[in-house]
């Protein structure tokens, strides 16, 4: 019996994904649970194991096909399922092939010697067939091959489907040794169809550029940010900030911080501790459009941009408002090591109501960044620098040195106005600048 595998719904919103690798080529027994293909859904890479043990018989998408949630993507056939009729009619078909084959002249040989040849041949041949009992199954069109055009098969890299079309001389349309050898024939001296289609560029030509197809994650993000700037009205606030008292806090609790949880504090959890309490203040900054329906969303979950090498994923800590300063450091610290060590499951990565990005760890003091769909609004944070700073006293004006940021935000003006913007920006500033009082 062939079974379907299916492109899997991985997470809530996902709807098609696109095909990595397969582990498994057509003709090769798998095990149950055993790896068979990678997936990549929304820049997160998924493996996607056997539901049974048999024989994948069929390769449906190829890779770096994308496939929709659902449909197939390859068709396995359950060992338990080589029926004894598929089993005989190999067995023909290999008797009718060395009929077929011109023999050798023999010796002539005593009486006796015929029936102990023909039980040592027919022991042979019984061992054969037990050895490769697994690659004598059917294909969709009902199809079988015996091992010797299988095996000519492999060591010339001729796939199943490729096989099947391939015409048969034998009985019942049987491919045999004659067929497929002389197919490769054909083959070798046909001309290339890449040839053809895409004519080799001239080495001059190509001295000024190099061309590069995008991988999965790189389209995914080209898509996403295409289609959030055709779906959001994007319009910018920027907010200078005082980040002296997050800082001193942050070098004072660095050492007993390391010693208790076994990872190094930073700026991140500040940020978003001090953003939670904001979107609580607001939360129609922690809103999605849906129509002309505004959803209010009951929890904050943050999304948090990490860059590496592949691109910039957007891990998102469930449930914020529920975590204690500590507990956001420790979420965070674990998001970010998945997402280096590539460890991320699409669970990791959906669901976010507000998104953080911090283009100040490579020296950027403002950016614009774009809005992670379906949210409405992204926070930007700059590099922090000491300058020279206009203090304001009762007593009179003097100069000195702080730890200075600006802020970004960038938000959909279809559902926040500059004067939420600015009260949102406003707020969070404050709870910055009094972090010592807010933790």
């Amino acid at each position: 019996m062939k079974i379907d595998i299916i492109m899997p719904k991985l997470g809530e919103s996902l709807t098609e994904g696109t095909i990595l690798k397969w582990w498994k080529k057509e003709g090769e027994e798998v095990k149950k649970d055993e790896m068979l293909l990678e997936v990549s859904t929304d820049k997160v890479d998924s493996e996607i194991p056997s539901p049974q043990d048999g024989v994948l018989v069929e390769i449906v998408a190829q890779e770096q096909e994308t496939v929709e949630v659902g449909n197939v993507l390859a068709r396995l056939e359950t060992k338990k399922e080589v029926t004894e009729t598929a089993k005989k009619t190999v067995q023909k078909e290999e008797r009718e092939e060395q009929k077929q084959q011109p023999e050798p002249e023999k010796p002539e040989i005593a009486p006796s010697t015929p029936p102990k040849k023909k039980k040592t041949e027919s022991a042979e041949k019984t061992k054969e067939k037990e050895q490769t009992e697994s690659e004598r199954i059917g294909t969709e069109s009902g199809r079988f091959y015996s091992p010797l055009v299988r095996t000519i098969a492999r060591r010339e890299g001729i796939p199943l489907n490729e096989l099947e079309k391939i015409p048969g001389s034998g009985h019942q349309n049987r491919v045999t040794k004659n067929d497929i050898m002389s197919y490769l024939q054909k083959r070798e001296t046909a001309p290339s169809p890449e040839k053809q289609t895409f004519p080799e560029i001239p080495a001059e030509e190509r001295e000024d550029f190099r061309i590069f197809p995008m991988d999965n994650v790189r389209r995914k993000i080209a898509e996403h940010m295409r289609k959030s700037l055709d779906t959001s009205a994007h319009v910018y606030s920027v907010s200078e900030c005082d980040m002296t008292s997050v800082m001193k806090l942050m070098y004072d609790e660095r050492e007993q911080f390391k010693r208790d949880e076994g990872f190094k504090l930073t700026i991140t959890p500040f940020i978003l501790h001090a953003v939670v309490k904001a979107l609580q203040d607001f939360p129609r900054v922690n809103s999605s459009l849906e129509g002309d329906k505004i959803i209010e969303k009951k929890h904050i979950n943050l999304g948090i941009a990490v860059a590496v090498e592949k691109g910039l994923i957007v891990p998102v800590v469930k449930k914020a408002e529920e975590k204690s300063f500590r507990g956001l450091a420790r979420e965070v610290n674990e998001l970010v090591n998945k997402t280096r060590e590539n460890r991320l499951e699409y669970q990791d990565i959906e669901g976010s109501t507000f998104s953080v990005t911090n283009y100040g760890i490579f020296g950027n003091i403002i950016g614009l960044p774009i809005i992670n769909q379906p949210n409405v609004a992204i926070l930007g944070i700059g590099a922090i620098r000491k300058r020279p700073v206009v203090i304001e006293k009762d007593e009179g004006d003097f100069i000195a040195i702080r730890s200075m940021v600006y802020i970004s935000m960038s938000y959909d003006h279809r559902l926040i106005d500059g004067e939420l913007g600015g009260r949102f920006m406003q707020r969070l500033v404050e709870y910055l600048e009094r972090m010592g009082e807010v933790i």
